[in-house]
């Protein structure tokens, strides 16, 4: 049986604004209705596949399981890990987790992040490599160049084997000269790190080419803990893991390496250009998405979130609206937002890290104003959640209900609140505040006090694991 590991641990710097640390690119909508992880995930009917593995990060824990059921694909399957450790280990966690079920276990491991516009040639491309990795090749999806792109590496092929080609060489990211020689020979594929592999070969290759990598991923799976839909490993033994991708750790040492080519109009999402290739343009080579005006403008990306965006007389530009930031900037250049993220993290601001809006397991909250000893926050609750039961040692928090239902309990005395009604909640006091209906919570928040930080809440009991 084929099992999907789709790996979600990348944070698309690239991507700033929209994307942010803690709600990273592979979690939002950029392409198509869904967010990227979700169209990974459907793309894959009418493959014959068992239930998904995904592989994310622990801060992104409930962002993970909150899309996987939006399309009903949550089913105690996410491992967590707790430090970023590349794609080699994290390959070993999904093959030790499924071969505990499955002794034939095969895993397709795919990027949460990638786009693909012809879904059936995706789906032709693994049966075509299905037979190989079920000999035992270990099987990669190379991406037919339409051009000498300097920005992935390459897979040149070896002898032919059926619609197949053994590996004769993985190179690096090359200078354009090279990429255009690379393109001219027909030998070449942009490297996918896409991946069909039996899942005791893998192990079996790791052992032998990466055995300090092998080890501590055993160590690892030797003590989980469920929690939710989680799989929580062994932390301190994943710790000891080196860092290193599959391609390096196993792909370039096997003797069994394949290659499989893809033309299915893939692209990996790594900047800004690529979602202007990849959107619907207007007459004059726009891709505009929200509330966007033009004139005299040309072949540019303009995202407006929250705010209408105008544009005069500009050609060529990238320009990004969110509610704490604005992005413009050349097209050509946009591989170098990463240094702007580097700035931000330097000056010790928080734009990198999380957006206004911020998503929780409960719901969400919008950080609407601040002030010298205060902060408003617009919170919503989804049907039927709550938040955990909380402490302050330095704010007063007072709570106005906008619409739905509120059961607000302080100090142990609990009270039905409902549109217009208020109630203050003093510092100290231990509170919690639950979404008894069926339709979201809306209310308005306003702290007040000598320090707001979100650190300063000491949990007692919380639903979520968080306490």
């Amino acid at each position: 049986m084929i099992y999907p590991v789709i790996m979600a641990g990348g944070n698309g710097s690239r991507l700033w604004p929209m994307s942010r640390e803690l709600y990273p690119k592979q979690f939002l909508d950029l392409v198509g209705e869904k967010t990227l992880l979700q169209e990974t995930l459907l793309r894959l009917k009418g493959l014959d596949t068992a239930p998904p593995v995904l592989i994310c990060n622990e801060a992104h824990r409930f962002l993970a399981a909150e899309q996987l059921r939006q399309i009903d694909q949550l089913n105690h399957n996410i491992i967590l890990e707790p430090a970023g450790r590349n794609t080699a280990p994290a390959i070993a966690l999904a093959a030790q987790t499924t071969l505990a079920s499955d002794e034939n276990a095969m895993l397709l491991v795919l990027a949460a992040d990638h786009a693909i516009t012809d879904e059936k040639a995706f789906r032709d491309a693994v049966n075509s490599a299905t037979p190989l990795a079920e000999a035992g090749e270990l099987v990669t999806f190379g991406i037919v160049p339409s051009h000498p792109e300097t920005g992935y590496g390459y897979i040149r092929r070896g002898k032919a084997l059926g619609g197949a080609f053994q590996v004769a060489q993985f190179v690096e990211k090359p200078d354009l000269e090279t990429a255009t020689d690379y393109l001219a020979t027909g030998e070449y594929y942009w490297n996918s790190g896409m991946f069909l592999l039996r899942a005791d070969r893998y192990l079996e290759e790791l052992k032998a080419h990466r055995p300090d990598i092998y080890e501590c991923c055993l160590a690892a799976m030797k003590d989980t803990q469920p929690d939710l839909d989680f799989i929580r490993i062994n932390e301190q033994a994943f710790a000891q893991c080196p860092s290193e991708s599959i391609d390096y750790a196993v792909m370039e040492k096997t003797e069994r390496a394949m290659v499989v080519p893809l033309d299915a109009g893939w692209n990996d999402v790594g900047a800004w250009s690529a979602l202007w290739e990849l959107g619907n343009k207007d007459s004059e080579g726009n891709v505009c998405k929200g509330d966007v005006v033009t004139q005299a403008t040309r072949d540019c990306y303009v995202l407006g979130e929250n705010a209408l965006v105008a544009t005069v007389g500009v050609t060529n530009l990238v320009i990004v609206q969110t509610k704490d930031a604005v992005l413009v900037a050349d097209k050509s250049q946009v591989q170098d937002v990463k240094a702007i993220v580097s700035q931000l993290k330097a000056q010790g601001r928080h734009e990198h890290r999380l957006h206004r809006e911020v998503y929780r397991p409960w719901g969400k909250y919008d950080s609407v104003d601040s002030g010298q000893r205060y902060q408003v926050k617009r919170i919503t609750v989804k049907a039927g959640e709550k938040l955990s039961v909380q402490m302050h040692h330095h704010r007063a928090e007072h709570w106005v209900v906008v619409s739905g239902t509120a059961n607000v309990t302080i100090d142990g005395n609990t009270q039905m609140l409902t549109e217009n009604q208020s109630i203050y909640i003093p510092v100290g006091s231990v509170h919690a505040l639950e979404n008894p209906g069926k339709i979201p919570l809306e209310l308005i928040e306003v702290q007040s006090g000598t320090y707001l930080g979100e650190d300063d809440i000491v949990r007692f009991e919380d639903r979520y694991g968080r306490s």
